[in-house]
């Protein structure tokens, strides 16, 4: 029984040092999959933890492939994305509370910047969404991009360019001005 034990204690201790290593990007990346809702954000990290930890109890956690995850931070990250589009997927997950905020005083115009990405961003659908913050805030390849969304290279390739065109065209002349200043 002593043994037992001590090797869970081992996995507990593993599983915490990823939870303490991981959790700021996997947040920083979801506030952006969820266009700045931070408390979405938390509830989308909570749950990429909580299944991780399900795949960490297990003796041999393998992915549905049988292969061993050798790098389980970025596995956190592709569980993060595909739980944020299956949630994207109900129909609930488009319900707000409130359609505008009031505008902050005292704001420097980076933050003006940074909402009025914000919000393109989550004008745009949940796939486009993903695609970009895969692509251009995680850095991640094409490659990998299509193996997290489970796609191809090609479909990637399509998604990113026909998502960037929605963006610039979501933006308009607004972007230039806020860059300018």
């Amino acid at each position: 029984m002593g043994r037992a034990a001590s090797a869970r204690d081992a996995k507990d201790a593993g599983f915490l040092e990823l939870v303490s290593t991981r959790t700021g990007h996997l947040y920083r990346s979801a506030c952006l999959l969820t266009s700045g809702d931070t408390h979405l954000a938390e509830d989308l990290v909570q749950e990429t933890l909580s299944r991780m930890y399900v795949l960490w109890r297990r003796d041999s956690w393998r992915t549905s492939r049988s292969a061993r995850i050798d790098n389980p931070g970025a596995y956190a990250h592709t569980v993060m994305v595909r739980t944020f589009l299956a949630q994207q997927r109900r129909r609930s997950s488009t319900e707000r509370p409130t359609g505008d905020l009031p505008e902050p005083e005292g704001r420097e115009s980076d933050s003006t910047l940074r909402l009025t990405l914000l919000d393109a961003l989550g004008r745009l659908p949940a796939r486009d969404r993903a695609v970009l913050v895969l692509r251009y805030w995680e850095d991640r390849s094409v490659e990998e991009t299509a193996e997290v969304l489970r796609s191809t290279s090609g479909a990637v390739r399509t998604r990113t360019t026909r998502a960037l065109a929605r963006l610039r065209s979501l933006l308009g002349d607004s972007l230039a001005e806020l860059v300018a200043r």
